[in-house]
């Protein structure tokens, strides 16, 4: 297959064919044939030569990285770093569950190697027990970004399926687009079968782990009591309220510094994954299997934590102590090794409030403003009408801008001009965001009106009919035609807020005094109908008449 000779078949999924091959210069890799339903025009092709362009960026001992692709040839490849080891799947089913300081180990080098994919604004999208090969007892993650080549349309209309439904965040099948968050519910649903030997959701039918899944029915019995909280923070089924992945290692950090438990493996025998692919009927994936009686010497992999967090490097992980290795061994490893980076000092960083405390506060600020816009409404109603139409159409025009710079980083990496340019497109996307803002405002002033209507006919006092017209306003603000455009970028905004607890706690304290004064307000001075004389069913008009009438 171009300049590699094929060895041996090792895998098999919906993507293509792995076969484990030889470069001319003697590494061996992991080279996948992609299918042709995958891989099937000049559009496709184009596609595959910008991801691969983004996948090779990035570099980290705990991913298989993107060494050689060839999307233009008559059958096209991607060859990445061949790691020598079962899968996740493989390996718990042979050795059982992960557990102790191998559990933790294995969870904070994960989220390592999905952050590295994250850095460079790539997401991986397939997170999953048989995505995750293990390198001694290190995680390396495989296949990350190639997914997103399945997102032709021309597959999902025949009934693709992006991903392992058992793995799938939420608002994934809800039909949402993928976020960093995303991956952080399926890193969790993966630890969760590392710690179990079974999947977080179940096993059946798709659709019955699809429906499990968008529930948040998770079965976590049997998870120990120190990782437990993390793992039910990343399963958390809305996306907002997952902790991001550097508080995830925050969490995992202090207790995996000191590696795992190598002592039950010897460093003499290891299992080589020569094998040929098998399916199960309940298997979730297709996975390596290891062949019988095949034992090699192989030196221990020393593991390092090289991953960029947050600006800085992270704290190597000690490695287990090794063998001299030889001449051989010493060139084999060469192209996969890399350098380490000079030590870097971070200045103390504010901690952000426990996972318990921001959900609170979010919680808060959510409900502020429900609260606000309600009795908004009944003190001023033209003016707060006025106000959230201007609120939604700057929630839509943030959300629109940001997922136009998102896909723009996804095509072609990140750029320092990337924060310019977005808000040069800004006047653009208030253009787009317009339209679909003056519909959702005028079905929620509708849907109030038509329940204030009601209301009056049956003599309910004015005050307590404005403060259901504005909770129905604020309702249907969230849940209306085009409301995903405000909620997403308002629990966005919530959740920036709460990474500081005493942010978070001062603006839910400020949305309280600001809701309590309206209360006041409403009650000692009365509704002002400002800028219009009056309400629109006043005498003297024709809704008011009709509705004396009535």
């Amino acid at each position: 297959m171009g300049h590699y000779q094929l060895l041996a078949k090792i895998g098999e999924g919906g993507m293509g064919v792995v076969h484990l091959a030889q470069a001319p210069d003697g590494r061996r890799v992991a080279l996948k044939v992609l299918r042709p339903h995958i891989i099937g025009d000049d559009e496709a092709r184009e596609r595959l030569a910008r991801e691969v362009a983004s996948l090779q960026r990035v570099r980290s001992p705990r991913i298989a990285e993107v060494l050689d692709a060839d999307p233009w040839g008559e059958i096209p490849f991607v060859a990445t770093r061949y790691v020598p080891g079962l899968s996740l799947h493989e390996h718990v089913k042979e050795e059982g569950p992960l557990t102790g300081d191998d559990l933790r180990f294995f969870a904070a080098g994960l989220a390592e190697a999905v952050l590295a994919v994250h850095t460079v604004g790539v997401l991986h999208r397939d997170i999953k027990p048989s995505n995750v090969l293990l390198e001694g007892r290190a995680p390396v993650l495989i296949d990350f970004g190639l997914a997103r080549l399945a997102e032709d349309p021309k597959l999902t209309v025949t009934g693709w399926l992006l991903g392992t439904p058992g793995y799938l965040a939420p608002e994934i099948l809800y039909g949402d687009d993928a976020t960093t968050a995303s991956d952080v519910h399926s890193w969790g649903a993966t630890v969760a079968y590392a710690v179990t030997g079974r999947p977080p959701f179940g096993r059946g039918p798709a659709m019955a782990i699809m429906d499990r899944v968008r529930r948040g029915e998770h079965d976590l019995s049997g998870v120990p009591a120190d990782i437990k909280p993390v793992i039910l923070a990343a399963l958390d089924a809305d996306p907002a309220a997952r902790p991001s992945l550097p508080a995830l290692l925050a969490d995992l950090r202090p207790a995996h510094r000191q590696g795992p438990r190598w002592g039950h493996q010897s460093a003499d025998e290891a299992t080589m994954p020569f094998a040929l692919a098998t399916s199960h009927p309940d298997d979730d994936a297709t996975d390596v299997m290891a062949t019988d009686g095949h034992a090699a010497r192989l030196d221990d992999v020393r593991t390092l934590a090289e991953t960029i967090v947050d600006g800085r490097f992270s704290e190597p992980v000690a490695a287990p102590p090794t063998t001299p290795l030889t001449e051989v061994q010493q060139a084999a490893r060469a192209p996969y090794m890399q350098p380490a980076p000079p030590e870097q000092t971070a200045p103390p960083a504010s901690q952000p409030p426990p996972n318990g405390a921001a959900q609170v506060q979010r919680g808060l600020l959510l409900t502020g403003l429900f609260a606000l816009v309600t009795i908004g409404f009944a003190l001023a109603p033209y003016l707060s009408l006025v106000g959230v139409g201007l609120g939604a159409l700057a929630l839509r025009t943030w959300s629109w801008t940001s997922e136009a710079a998102r896909e723009r980083t996804w095509r072609r990496g990140p750029k320092w001009y990337d924060g310019p340019l977005a808000v040069l497109t800004s006047p653009w996307y208030l253009l787009v965001a317009a339209g679909g803002t003056l519909m959702l405002v005028l079905w929620s002033a509708a849907l109030a009106f038509v329940v204030g209507l009601g209301l009056l006919l049956f003599r309910i006092p004015l005050e307590s009919t404005l403060l259901v017209m504005g909770g129905v306003l604020a309702f249907s603000l969230w849940w209306g035609p085009g409301g995903r455009r405000v909620r997403r970028p308002t629990r966005s905004l919530a959740q920036g807020v709460t990474r500081w607890g005493w942010l978070g706690w001062s603006s839910a304290a400020a949305l309280g005094v600001a809701g309590a004064l309206s209360a006041y307000l409403l009650l000692t001075v009365g509704v002002n109908w400002e800028p219009m004389p009056g309400p629109p069913w006043r005498q003297g008009t024709l809704l008011g008449d009709l509705t004396g009438w009535l």
